[in-house]
Formats: structure tokens, C-alpha cells, sequence
């Protein structure tokens, strides 16, 4: 027994710790959250708004000019109607296989992405008779949409232990008697070649770091290559020196001002005068009763101030660190019945070189069961979102709540025996996030 009560006092210490972090800041001010001084939050603002043209690397292959155009709303940084295109395909034996795209009527393939890019740079007047346009192939029955996420407060994210999202998902499975259990996926941190760490950005949790989710977008979005992304999708129309990434301010990389950009935003804050209200109050209370908090976790905590994260990489910053922040979200995978069968953790996301050290690791962690698996959506700034779910398909929250199933099912049926006053509570509730 002696040896209890150091264990007891370990607990009502941590216990005593958490009360005592502070809260992450909020708003939609555009000022920083304390990573960087205001003056370099505005110049690394500037450089995620900034539109990029054919000569400062953009395409050939392309869906958007600048990281603005697909995180917009209210601010840089945040949501956005704007979707990307995604398609695949199985073999016999079920398995998935990204599709292989012809362009130029057949003069090249795209292949090894389940990615569709929207734009294209050709014909142009350098290349008048260049059509390298991308069409779904009719093979490809695979196909959904998805929605641009927020980034808004992704450095606090970013900044939560891995261990944090590993204990999370043993702790709901193991409270659910394994009904609901979030799927954790170690994914290569592209900076740090042959480290790996928890996933938590990107609709399949495919990206463990700002950095490399950074250097992703760059390439897979916008067609710019990166020291981290340097193999252009295809080489047609294709006139920029590689990688594209400018490092002409400061010499700080592009890439590495969107990082800092994103790791430096305030979380979305809540609207003051619903959260205040009796309904809203109820609202969050039975929220968390019907077990609908069991995924949309309110409240996580950061590492402390200068652990190292990333592979080594980066170091929590204090502004980040011991931070407490309510994302409505577990940051797992799960499937809830919405799941669209593509298979994500593949060499788009991480460049040739960085995915040819991991393919066995990702094999033996059967990435594969991921397919019809989605990360658990944010909650916070939902008040700012129009379209709902990962494709946006879902345009009202009682849509959206009644499209969940899977590991979800009983979670739903619990809202659905709910007085009308009671859902209407919760819905209350949701609109003040």
C-alpha cells in the first residue's frame, strides 16, 4: 500500500496542473498566439495568402493559387467550401489502387495518387498544343470529395503528446467494451527521414507534423515543389527550376513560413453570448451524456515548453506549451459509416525517398484497415461551416448527425430518443462552437 500513496499524489498533482494551464488564445483577430511577434505573423500571413503564377512554380498540375484560396473563412487559415477530388480503385482481392491517369492523349500517366487535380497550366502560350488536363478514368468506381479543413489553432494540435492521442484511443475503447476504439496511425515525418509519428492532419490523419502537411499541400495543391516535396507530378509544361519553393525573404522557405504561420494562429473562438445561455449550457451537457464527446473530445492539453516533437525536428515552443485548447475532436480514425474506401498514407504525401524508408512500417501497421475510416472532424468553428462532413455533402447538423453509423450507431440512436427540447439543446450547443 505504501506504495499508492506517491501514485495518488502523482495524480493530484497532474490534476492540480492541468487546472493551472492556461487557456489557448482565441479569436479571429489575425494577430499571433505568441510563437512568433505580430510583425512576423503578418509577413508569414502574407506569404499564405500570396497567389502564385506559372513562374513562380505553380503547376503543371494544380488546384488552387495560393493556401488562401482553400482556408478563407472567416480568416487565412480557417474552412472553406472549396474541395479536392479523390478516386481509386480495387483488384480482386479488394484491395485499393490509385487510378493511372493519361494526359497529353496518352503521352504521359499519372500514377501513385489517388489525388485528381482540377487545373491545369496547358495549353499556354509557351506550350499551345500541351493539353495535360486531368479526367477521371471510367475504371476509377472510387470516388468522393473532400472538403478543405480549418488550420486555425493547428499548432496547439500539433503540439499534444503522441502518447496523449495513443492513451486517448485505448481509453474510449476500452470505456465503449470496444465498440467505439479511434484508429492511431504512425505516418513518416518528412523532415526527419526515417522518423514517424502520430497522424492528426488531413481528413485520413495523414501527416504528423505542420511541416510536412505544408510541404504537401504545396506540391499536391498548388503543383510547387519544396526541398521536402522535389519530384514535380509530371515534367510536361513544366519550365521552373525545382524545387520552386522560394527562399528569397529572409531566407526562410516558403513551406516554412506556412508552418510557422499555422503553428502561430488562435484557436477559433466560441460565440460568447450562445455559450452563455441556459439552452447552450444543457446543450453541452447532454452532448457529452449521449457519448458524443466520446470522439469530439472538449478538451486536450499540450506537451510542455520545449519537448522535442517531429522526429527531433521541432521544439514546443512556450506559447504552445502546457496550453490547454477544447477542439471537439479525438484526432483518430474511426469509422462511422461515411468512410470512402481510399487508402491515403501513400507515396504522395511523402515523396519518393522519404516513402520508400517506411513502406514496410506502414504495411505492418495495416494502414490498409484505415480505407473507410475518417478522421473525427474538429468541431470548433463549426458555426463558420455551411457544408458539413468530409465531402461537404451534408448541409444541415441534423443531417450530418443522423449520416453517422459505424462505431457512432448507438451514439445516435441515444440523440434520437431525445425530446425535441433536448436535441434542440444540443443543436443550441453546436451552433456556439
Amino acid at each position: 500500500m505504501r506504495r499508492l500513496v506517491p501514485v495518488a499524489i502523482l495524480g493530484l498533482l497532474v490534476a492540480i496542473a492541468a487546472s493551472w494551464a492556461p487557456e489557448a488564445p482565441s479569436g479571429f483577430d489575425d494577430e499571433s498566439n505568441g510563437v512568433v511577434d505580430d510583425s512576423t505573423h503578418r509577413v508569414d500571413k502574407a506569404t499564405f495568402d500570396e497567389v502564385e503564377g506559372v513562374a513562380n512554380g505553380l503547376g503543371p498540375l494544380y488546384n488552387a493559387q495560393s493556401c488562401r484560396e482553400c482556408h478563407q473563412n472567416p480568416v487565412s487559415g480557417a474552412s472553406s467550401q472549396v474541395t479536392e477530388l479523390r478516386v481509386g480503385h480495387e483488384d480482386q482481392e479488394r484491395r485499393f489502387h490509385n487510378p493511372e491517369i493519361p494526359i497529353a492523349n496518352g503521352a504521359a500517366v499519372i500514377s501513385g495518387r489517388s489525388l485528381v487535380n482540377d487545373r491545369a497550366i496547358c495549353p499556354n502560350a509557351a506550350f499551345p498544343t500541351d493539353e495535360i488536363q486531368e479526367r477521371v478514368p471510367s475504371s476509377e468506381s472510387i470516388r468522393t470529395l473532400r472538403l478543405s479543413v480549418s488550420l486555425l489553432g493547428d499548432g496547439f494540435v500539433e503540439a499534444v503528446a503522441d502518447q496523449t492521442l495513443i492513451d486517448g484511443a485505448e481509453r474510449q475503447c476500452r470505456a465503449s467494451s470496444g465498440k467505439i476504439c479511434g484508429q492511431v496511425i504512425h505516418v513518416p515525418i518528412v523532415e526527419a527521414p526515417g522518423q514517424m509519428g502520430v497522424g492528426r492532419f488531413g481528413w485520413k490523419d495523414q501527416q504528423a507534423s505542420l511541416l510536412s502537411f505544408a510541404a504537401d499541400a504545396y506540391l499536391n495543391e498548388m503543383g510547387v515543389t519544396s526541398r521536402l516535396q522535389p519530384d514535380e507530378v509530371t515534367a510536361l509544361c513544366n519550365t521552373a527550376s525545382e524545387p520552386n519553393d522560394s527562399t528569397a525573404s529572409n531566407g526562410v522557405a516558403d513551406i516554412d513560413r506556412f508552418a510557422r504561420f499555422v503553428r502561430a494562429t488562435k484557436v477559433p473562438g466560441r460565440d460568447s453570448r450562445l455559450a452563455a445561455e441556459a439552452t447552450t449550457v444543457e446543450g453541452a451537457r447532454l452532448f457529452a451524456d449521449i457519448g458524443c464527446a466520446t470522439c469530439h473530445v472538449a478538451t486536450m492539453t499540450t506537451a510542455p515548453t520545449g519537448t522535442a516533437i517531429n522526429g527531433g525536428i521541432y521544439t514546443i515552443p512556450a506559447a504552445l506549451g502546457s496550453v490547454v485548447f477544447h477542439p471537439y475532436s479525438d484526432f483518430l480514425m474511426h469509422d462511422v459509416g461515411t468512410g470512402d474506401g481510399i487508402l491515403q498514407a501513400t507515396r504522395e504525401h511523402y515523396g519518393r525517398r522519404v516513402f520508400a524508408l517506411m513502406t514496410d512500417y506502414l504495411a505492418k501497421q495495416n494502414v490498409r484497415s484505415s480505407r473507410n475510416k475518417i478522421r473525427t472532424a474538429p468541431l470548433w468553428g463549426l458555426r463558420f461551416r455551411s457544408r458539413l462532413m468530409h465531402d461537404g455533402a451534408s448541409l444541415t447538423l441534423p443531417d450530418a448527425i443522423a449520416r453517422h453509423g459505424g462505431e457512432a450507431s448507438d451514439v445516435v440512436e441515444r440523440f434520437q430518443r431525445l425530446d425535441s427540447a433536448d436535441r434542440d439543446a444540443v443543436l443550441h450547443f453546436l451552433l456556439s462552437l
